[in-house]
């Protein structure tokens, strides 16, 4: 995919964590973790920068969703510690919505939509690196094809507005 299908795939993850965080209250929070999601929405490819990875090898798999998922939930422990004071286990913000997991959630969901976008092209990504060699595709379009990548972007656009309207409507 390029950039606008990355950026429709991310809107369409980011959904259904929108109509939660807009539910309990944290709207602010939604849109901080909606914008970080867009920002870093092609962060997998920094592998075109980097001499010896390969393209669609480490940086796209599951194992770096989840160490990017820790970086994020150690930056919402250390937000909550300066915001407090303490260093908190977990440390509930408002209404159940804890800075560490979402920020946890924000960093997975952010490298995993960038995997399922290329997943739906014929080159496929290798989620489960580095304990397997097998490529997962849908083949569904080329990473080029201008119609998918923008109805992915329309889509996304679609379903985050639905989220926040609905959660809204609640």
């Amino acid at each position: 995919m390029y950039r606008k299908g990355h950026y429709g795939v991310s809107l369409l993850v980011f959904a259904p964590l929108a109509f939660v965080l807009v539910t309990l209250g944290r709207a602010d929070l939604a849109v901080v973790t909606g914008g970080i999601m867009l920002w870093l929405t092609m962060l997998p490819d920094v592998d075109h920068r980097l001499p010896g990875i390969p393209h669609r090898g480490p940086t796209h798999s599951l194992v770096f969703a989840a160490l990017v998922g820790a970086v994020f939930g150690g930056v919402g422990v250390a937000l909550t510690t300066v915001a407090t004071g303490s260093t908190p286990s977990f440390a509930t913000v408002a209404s159940g919505a804890s800075l560490a997991a979402v920020g946890f959630a924000t960093g997975v969901l952010t490298v995993v939509a960038h995997l399922v976008g290329d997943a739906l092209t014929p080159a496929g990504v290798n989620f489960f690196w580095p304990f397997s060699d097998r490529t997962y595709t849908l083949g569904l379009w080329r990473a080029d094809n201008t119609i998918a990548n923008y109805g992915l972007f329309a889509v996304g656009i679609f379903a985050t507005g639905a989220a926040a309207y609905l959660a809204l409507a609640v």
